[in-house]
């Protein structure tokens, strides 16, 4: 009989912790889908009116519109955005007409990149979720293009995720690589800017800081022009250019081919 006690009262402790369990991971999905959608109101409105990540996506989409001029055959274009959280820029590349796929290793906002393009039918983009630096299960030379936007600063491994950017890009492909190379806060917009510009600006950068809050982020890695460029050179590429862009140049577009001969 005491044995039998013994293994009901086991029994009953598994079960509650594996209620408990569930419960917490229910409540840690409830957070994270809080957390995402919230960001991803918040990434509209900064997309579609903030004007420095405006100016950033035209930047980024004329140099993959130079690395691809021919605009009848651009769905034959294989375009992946790393680290695309809610998928914005990539839409912006199925709408240009390239065929985009849109990767990120956090759940809960590729999930929300999916219900948008459910909602635009939008047949030539995809979203997976998966971390390019560890391969994501894709093949080697297998897209045209790569993009990176502001994904490699909180990445824990950022020059392997260089080296499998290099890995399934086609030789004579192109990268656009933009990362940060110092923090902006919102007492550096009213210095430069006045409190006016200050107030539009923290639209993204409150939200952007608490995001990355709540991702668990690693770093962060900030890169200036020589120390981004080295790390770019030493994954494979080409650097073709560099330059500084959004917010009062606080980040560097590096530009980058992978040779047609090794």
């Amino acid at each position: 009989m005491p044995a039998q006690t013994s293994a009901r009262a086991g029994g009953g402790a598994s079960g509650a912790e594996v209620a408990m369990g569930s419960v917490t991971g229910g409540l840690r999905w409830g957070v994270d889908r809080v957390l995402s959608v919230g960001y991803g109101l918040v990434y509209d409105y900064i997309f579609e009116r903030f004007g420095p990540y405006q100016g950033l996506q035209r930047e980024v989409l004329g140099l993959i519109e130079a690395s691809a001029p021919d605009r009848e055959h651009r769905h034959d274009v294989h375009v992946i955005e790393a680290g695309c959280g809610p998928g914005n820029f990539t839409f912006l590349l199925a709408e240009a007409g390239f065929s985009a796929l849109g990767l990120d290793p956090y759940g809960p906002v590729v999930e929300l990149a999916r219900e948008k393009r459910r909602a635009r039918r939008l047949a030539n983009v995809a979203f997976r979720e998966g971390d390019l630096a560890e391969g994501a299960g894709l093949r080697d030379a297998s897209f045209d293009q790569v993009v990176s936007i502001h994904a490699l600063y909180a990445h824990p491994q950022p020059q392997r995720l260089l080296e499998e950017a290099f890995r399934v890009l086609k030789r004579g492909g192109h990268a656009v690589l933009v990362n940060h190379t110092r923090q902006v806060g919102f007492g550096e917009l009213t210095e430069r800017d006045g409190l006016a510009a200050a107030l539009r600006g923290s639209f993204w950068v409150v939200p952007n800081s608490i995001f990355e809050a709540a991702r668990r982020p690693v770093g962060p890695h900030y890169w200036d022009e020589g120390v981004f460029s080295a790390h770019v050179r030493d994954a494979g590429f080409t650097v073709l250019e560099t330059r500084r862009t959004f917010l009062h140049g606080s980040s560097l577009l590096v530009w980058a081919r992978k040779d047609t001969q090794e």
